[in-house]
């Protein structure tokens, strides 16, 4: 193993879930690296997750999105391969010790998306309406805005949602723009969700490059994806989600933009029901990572000030 960073190294081997959307971003990473390495072979290992093996369960019910992770942490424990790629939401708030985020890369559309092939907005679902979605998140958003609505579990890579829908299953369901986009489906979006009427999960549209935190030589090589402005981003939303203990059990959301010099980090923790949500914002100029995490934390202390220790798992 090359332990000179600066130094290219002899290949790279990217471990990777089999869906549809983990190949899709595997991909993408390898391709970015393959043109900025081209004398690096670089290669794809697949695997199949716990996550993606139980689908007959909520994620909150049997361990939350740790679970499409894991097996690649394994492999990279082992050797087998040098780094993983997750959609940055399933990465959970605290890394496991011996691993590291080694690099956020930039940001595809984080707001959810309205997929229905008879509506074009939540406003015309009628009374009873089905709507389907794997996330508590979501669920509380909705509750809270259409409680005349049905709300139903909805497990299944995006293609596999998808034909639910097509079947009948549902009147409508939501997804993340970004995995539909980058899926080729974009066209199966009928309506973006204002973050104002439903904000995404912390993390939501970014990819994160998980590597061994021994293996400086890969970190070094993931540097030039790094993107600055996504990473100032999720690292406001992660600190502020790590802060409350935020986990798959958690109806939470944190969505931060940029806006010159300040960044504006805009937040939400809720019970399931959507009868008590409680929503908070911040702004402050964030130069670096940590400015960004101290962002987060304030907001965070302002939500437990409120009193949202009642609305956390005891």
């Amino acid at each position: 193993m090359k332990t000179d960073k600066n130094a290219p190294l002899a290949s790279l081997m990217i471990a990777t879930r089999e869906s549809a959307l983990a190949l899709w971003q595997a991909r993408h990473v390898r391709d970015r690296l393959q043109a900025l390495y081209p004398e690096t072979p670089v290669t794809l290992l697949g695997m199949t997750t716990q996550g993606d093996q139980i689908l007959d369960r909520p994620l909150a019910a049997i361990g939350g999105k740790g679970l499409f992770i894991k097996e690649l942490e394994v492999a990279m424990e082992e050797g087998r391969a040098d780094l993983a790629v997750h959609s940055l939401k399933d990465v959970p708030m605290d890394m496991p010790a011996g691993f590291t985020l080694a690099a956020v890369a930039k940001r595809e559309d984080p707001r959810d998306a309205l997929v229905s092939s008879r509506y074009t907005a939540l406003t015309q679902l009628p009374k009873g309406a089905v709507v389907g979605t794997s996330s508590l998140r979501r669920e509380a958003q909705l509750r809270e805005r259409y409680p005349h609505l049905a709300i139903e579990p909805l497990r299944g890579n995006v293609n596999t949602r998808l034909r639910k829908l097509d079947e009948g299953r549902y009147d409508a369901i939501i997804l993340a723009a970004a995995g539909l986009i980058r899926l080729g489906f974009g066209a199966r979006i009928a309506a973006f969700l204002d973050v104002e009427d439903s904000l995404p999960a912390v993390g939501q549209g970014a990819l994160g490059l998980e590597c061994r935190a021994d293996r400086s030589d890969v970190i070094a090589t993931l540097s030039p994806l790094v993107d600055a402005e996504t990473l100032l981003a999720v690292s406001a939303e992660r600190a502020f989600s790590r802060a409350l203990g935020g986990s798959c059990q958690t109806p939470l959301a944190a969505h931060a933009r940029r806006e010159q010099n300040t960044l504006w980090l805009r937040a939400l923790l809720a019970d399931r029901e959507g009868k008590e949500v409680m929503r908070g914002e911040r702004r402050g100029e964030v130069a670096t990572v940590a400015d960004a995490e101290t962002l987060g934390l304030a907001l965070a202390d302002e939500f437990m000030a409120r009193g949202a220790q009642r609305l956390l798992p005891t």
